[in-house]
């Protein structure tokens, strides 16, 4: 599996998006405010998702 880099979209938990902006060494730090209903989550405008988790989209 490629791990994402800084800049990178991924998609996690069931088609949520975000823009990768730390990469660690078992997860990745993703602003989700890429998406423009990400309120309607009820999510932080920061979330952690581990390497495992998510799909690299662009």
């Amino acid at each position: 599996m490629k791990k994402a880099e800084v800049g990178n979209i991924i998609e996690f938990r069931e088609g949520l998006k975000g823009i990768v902006e730390k990469v660690n060494e078992n997860s990745v730090i993703v602003d989700v405010t890429y998406m423009e209903n990400y309120r309607d989550f009820e999510l932080e405008q920061k979330t952690v998702v581990n390497h495992k988790n998510y799909k690299i989209i662009g």
